[in-house]
């Protein structure tokens, strides 16, 4: 009879979280299925198309944090004593309370460190709430983990210096190979007269969409009429912060609202565009970042701790202020004009306990 491995992540729905929970089940499903089985709590099914995990639904858990903390700490319990896994892996950031021979939380969620100001309170009332409510039920059973799972070692530092935690494992997240394998061998722009500057992410307040704006603003007209900004955003979406974007916004020619797209859609982009613009001010990974580096084109990011580490070794990356839309529109005057220079950047070294991947994390996990 095979062991089981629970991974719990009834709260996620969408951007880098769901990508990572996709991974995560993806490598479960081809590598360890054979071996386990593998057993998904999950909002909704229909998020996914794994075949070798058993999938539980819990379709209410966003409609209220009192559901999401009921189940955390007590439902799983019942869920754990029924199916006694041998390891419980949480994607949901906070510890759940449950019987298990292992358990990990891997925490994606950095919003404890969410420097807000004023505006934050009306177009990222979530992030700002979450700021307080994770330091406290970020602390809640964590030390009874075998492992803290975060992203990048700046992460880990914060978290041995706030709960003093000795099992802190930094995994860097990968890229599924068949995005990897959709890469044109030649990775250039559509043929266009205009240079192109992507930004995909959902639309929450601290990932800074204005501030892509306001530098296009500050162009002169010439260079407006060479450039165009492609954001992720449009009127359909549930977000106060969409709203107050294409308010202020929208009608500006030369700024181009898509809305949410799909992660196949988004490296359709990738290989048309000219430059990625990443100025989010709170980021505990920042997948964009790593996923176009295989393109070989310049990026733009915020001058903040996450974004050189996810960086890594890289030639083309320019680093802006990101409360200065004057900085960042400099560097799109120069790539206008194609005056941009190379920008060589080195990899950030990461102490052990140190893994990329799902599959190697994984396997320490199980096997250690």
């Amino acid at each position: 009879m095979k062991k089981i491995i629970i991974v719990s992540a009834v709260n996620v729905t969408e951007a880098g979280p769901l990508s990572i929970l996709k991974d995560c089940l993806g490598v479960l499903d081809k590598d360890f299925s054979q071996f386990y089985d593998i057993v998904a709590l999950v909002y909704s099914e229909s998020l996914f198309n794994i075949e070798n995990v058993t999938f539980i639904e819990f379709p209410n858990t966003k409609k209220s944090y009192f559901r999401k903390f009921y189940y955390e700490y007590l439902y799983f319990k019942k869920i754990s004593k029924k199916m006694n896994p041998f390891l419980w892996i949480s994607l949901s950031d906070i510890t759940p309370n449950v019987q298990s021979k292992k358990r990990v939380v891997y925490c994606h969620n950095a919003a404890i460190f969410f420097k807000w100001n004023f505006k934050d309170l009306f177009y990222t009332t979530p992030t700002v709430i979450q700021s307080f409510a994770y330091r406290l039920f970020y602390r809640i059973n964590i030390k009874k983990n075998n492992y803290v799972i975060v992203q990048q070692d700046w992460l880990r530092s914060a978290f041995v210096e706030k709960w003093r935690l000795k099992n802190v494992i930094v995994c860097y997240p990968t890229i599924d190979n068949k995005y990897l394998n959709s890469i044109p061998k030649t990775n250039n722009p559509k043929n266009s007269q205009k240079k192109k500057f992507f930004f995909p992410s959902f639309p929450r307040g601290f990932k800074n969409f204005e501030l892509v704006c306001d530098a296009y603003k500050l162009l002169n007209n010439n260079l407006k009429s060479k450039a165009e900004i492609i954001l992720t955003v449009d009127e359909n979406i549930s977000s106060s912060y969409a709203k107050y974007l294409i308010n202020k916004y929208n009608g500006i020619e030369g700024i181009r609202f898509i809305g949410l797209i799909t992660r196949e859609e988004v490296f359709e982009y990738y290989n048309e565009v000219d430059c990625l613009v990443f100025p989010s001010k709170l980021e505990s990974w920042g997948l964009p970042i790593t996923e176009f580096k295989h393109f070989n084109k310049p990026i733009f990011l915020a001058d903040l701790p996450y974004a050189y580490e996810t960086l890594g070794e890289y030639r083309k990356a320019h680093f802006f202020n990101p409360y200065s839309p004057k900085e960042l529109s400099l560097l799109m005057e120069k790539l206008i004009e194609e005056k941009l220079e190379e920008n060589y950047h080195e990899k950030v070294e990461v102490d052990e306990p140190f893994c990329i991947g799902w599959n190697t994390l994984l396997n320490k996990i199980i096997n250690e």
